[in-house]
């Protein structure tokens, strides 16, 4: 009998996943085939936002295949941690580029998008053309609702993340403040929260250094796993492959913006969205979240691409079906272009965006882990690195509170009022317009999440539910 502290060899060479990859296999034994199998797996079940998709791939990719030890895949996920992007694609692709370089690290991150990808894309169509139907708007009506209590869900996790001291706290509340009252820019935010906690590092790092990552816990059993056997020498990092890979992928990004820019003018719907989403997706330190203010108020207030309701409703989109949040980005931009579509029709016009906006959203991630994961291991053990991700993670509380409010006076309310004195703004809502009905399906979310502990898909169907029966008994009173 095999002793309980002998190491398990997994069986990694399947008859099956080889029929279909005539390529022999690399050192640590996956075949590409298989791999693709299981990233379509982690892809078509990666619901319920970061947490969920993470555990998901643990699941997978640690306990049933055996593919990647626990401590290496915590230490790629504290890297990802640090990037701006979704965090869960990037480790997909930070995987798939270990056990399979570049051809894996895109197939793992394309099929981790692709799903929601067309999901949300058909929900969009749905949505343009079907939206005046009556259970539609209920439907819509409820989620919208419940996307608030979502919103202050992610608000008191992150919170509980870095909010350890009177350092970070008055960081989130500058950071609101600057935001909400005098409409700060979103990246100026970061960058100044950033640059806080690098400098403060070198005089109080007990202040500004309070981020703490997962590690592997002590003791546990020694197992062999795939990569660890495999020569990974890709891995290494060198001058000439980061420049050129570096070359390569800000070409990829970039070359749609500057030529939309060059053929049709910085003011078409598609030029805008292609420079607003680069610059989004550059600075989403702290997750979709972070973006979601800035990219509500300029797309609402200054771009006119959709109104406010319709942004909790691309946000319900995005949290009932697989991928990233961020994905949401796909129906803003398909809205907007719906809306100004030029020479094109409505459709063609929304569906482009959704392709432009989905571009220029992720290739970005690419380019981060392909260019920075051979460097990760260097950064990962950088003090001020982890101060100045602490700042902006504090800083992103705030923002994520000004999100809260903004979307709870315009889900709550009919009527909202933007009063300005000087450099200062403030929403007032009309408050005999309070809207109870929504204010109910929001508190009940709020419980359900917050102290039930649902699952997000189940919290947001009730919701949606219960807005048809309100509309319902609405109708036959």
């Amino acid at each position: 009998m095999q002793s309980a502290q002998q190491p398990v060899e997994p069986n990694l060479s399947r008859p099956e996943s080889q029929a279909g990859d005539v390529r022999p296999p690399p050192g640590h034994g996956i075949p590409f085939g298989e791999a693709t199998r299981v990233w379509a797996y982690v892809g078509l079940n990666s619901f319920g936002g970061p947490t969920g998709q993470i555990a998901v791939m643990h699941r997978v990719l640690v306990v049933e295949r055996r593919w990647i030890s626990e401590d290496r895949f915590l230490h790629a996920l504290n890297y990802c941690m640090l990037l701006p992007g979704p965090e869960a694609m990037q480790l997909a692709t930070y995987v798939g580029w270990l056990m399979h370089r570049t051809l894996g690290g895109l197939l793992a991150g394309v099929l981790f998008v692709l799903p929601g990808f067309v999901a949300i894309l058909a929900l969009s169509v749905a949505y343009t053309v079907y939206r005046d139907v009556s259970v539609v708007e209920s439907l819509l009506f409820g989620l919208g609702a419940a996307v608030l209590a979502v919103v202050i869900e992610a608000l008191i996790r992150i919170g509980k993340k870095v909010l350890h001291n009177g350092m970070m706290v008055a960081i989130a509340a500058a950071s609101f403040l600057a935001i909400f009252f005098f409409h700060a820019p979103f990246p100026l935010i970061i960058v100044t929260a950033g640059l806080l906690g690098f400098i403060g590092d070198r005089f109080r790092p007990d202040l500004f250094a309070v981020l703490r990552f997962k590690s592997a816990e002590a003791g546990s059993i020694a197992q062999t796993f795939a990569t660890d056997r495999a020569d990974l020498s890709h891995t290494r990092p060198s001058v000439l492959g980061t420049l050129s890979t570096l070359a390569v992928w800000l070409t990829l990004w970039l070359t749609p913006v500057v030529a939309l820019h060059l053929w049709l003018g910085a003011e078409n719907v598609f030029a805008t969205q292609s420079l607003f989403f680069s610059k989004a997706a550059a600075v989403t330190f702290g997750g979709a979240y972070a973006v979601l203010a800035y990219m509500a108020q300029q797309a609402v207030e200054v771009y006119g691409w959709l109104e406010a309701g319709e942004m909790l409703t691309g946000l319900g989109m995005a949290e009932t079906t697989p991928g990233p949040l961020i994905q949401v980005v796909q129906f803003v931009g398909y809205m907007g272009a719906y809306r100004d579509p030029g020479t094109l029709s409505p459709f063609a016009a929304g569906v482009l965006a959704s392709l432009l906006t989905t571009w220029v959203t992720f290739v970005p991630c690419f380019l981060w882990i392909f260019v920075g994961a051979p460097f990760m291991e260097h950064v990962r053990g950088n003090r001020a690195v982890t101060a100045a991700l602490s700042t902006i993670t504090a800083a992103v509380v705030g923002v994520i509170l000004n999100l809260a409010v903004w979307f709870a006076v315009h889900t709550l309310f009919a009527a909202v009022e933007e009063v300005e004195w000087g450099v200062l703004h403030v929403l007032l809502p009309t408050w005999s317009t309070i809207d109870l009905p929504a204010l109910g399906i929001a508190a009940l979310a709020s419980f359900l999440l917050l102290r039930r502990h649902w699952g997000m898909v189940p919290t947001l169907a009730l919701c949606a539910a219960l807005g048809v029966l309100w509309s319902l008994l609405e109708a036959s009173g």
